[in-house]
């Protein structure tokens, strides 16, 4: 089979960070100047100008998770809504992983603002349709994946299929085959903490009870 070459414009708009524990230091790359309405290099980011941006019912989490960042060295990941510059609302996803020193201690966060505003209009999803035939040859490991981040992200069907699509222009790696690797190495992360086994416990056993009576046969 021929390589797979994905339509330019397919996937969410993305920006680059990086974020310093100890000098509490934002960088950006011209990609989330342009997000949130700024020309590259135009002002200097900081957490006071991060969370300004951010939608008031939201500001209070990120500041968490920015807190949370500094005092335990965790990655700065999120989902949240801003503000750009020019009023227009973004709903993002922060993927980051940390960044370590020669002695494997934590010195900051790196990672990528995912625009989920933006979602594949239906030409873009044709032209997929047409030119990923792997994708109906893959569709039970694809579908794992699309599962898997819905349920980790709390995102639709659509933007997870949009996100992997993105990590497969990133990496210039197919999708089929990130797909099958993200779920190969599903058994490393740790399991869910016993309240939400119990919660998704009941979910499952209660779940007949809610199905609607024109459903049900």
């Amino acid at each position: 089979m021929s390589e797979v070459v994905l339509p330019l414009r397919i996937g969410p708009t993305t920006g680059s960070f990086r974020f310093w524990f100890a000098a509490q230091r934002w960088e950006w790359s011209p990609e989330l100047y342009r997000m949130h309405g700024y020309m590259p290099g135009e002002i200097e980011p900081t957490t006071e100008l991060l969370l300004a941006h951010k939608l008031p019912d939201d500001r209070e989490h990120v500041a968490a998770a920015v807190a949370r960042s500094i005092e335990e060295g965790a990655p700065f990941s999120s989902r949240h809504r801003f503000l750009d510059r020019t009023g227009q609302e973004h709903t993002v996803m922060v993927v980051a992983d940390r960044i370590l020193d020669d002695a494997g201690a934590a010195v900051g966060t790196a990672g990528f603002y995912i625009d989920l505003s933006d979602t594949l209009a239906t030409a873009e999803q044709m032209t997929v349709d047409e030119r990923l035939p792997e994708l109906v040859q893959a569709r039970a490991v694809i579908e794992q994946a699309k599962g898997v981040l819905m349920r980790m992200y709390r995102i639709s069907a659509e933007q997870a299929f949009s996100v992997l699509i993105w990590r497969s222009q990133e990496t210039n790696i197919k999708l089929r085959v990130l797909a099958e690797q993200l779920i190969e190495e599903l058994p490393s992360v740790p399991s869910a903490p016993a309240p939400i086994v119990a919660a998704f416990d009941h979910t499952l056993l209660t779940l007949h009870e809610r199905v609607p009576a024109h459903r049900r046969h």
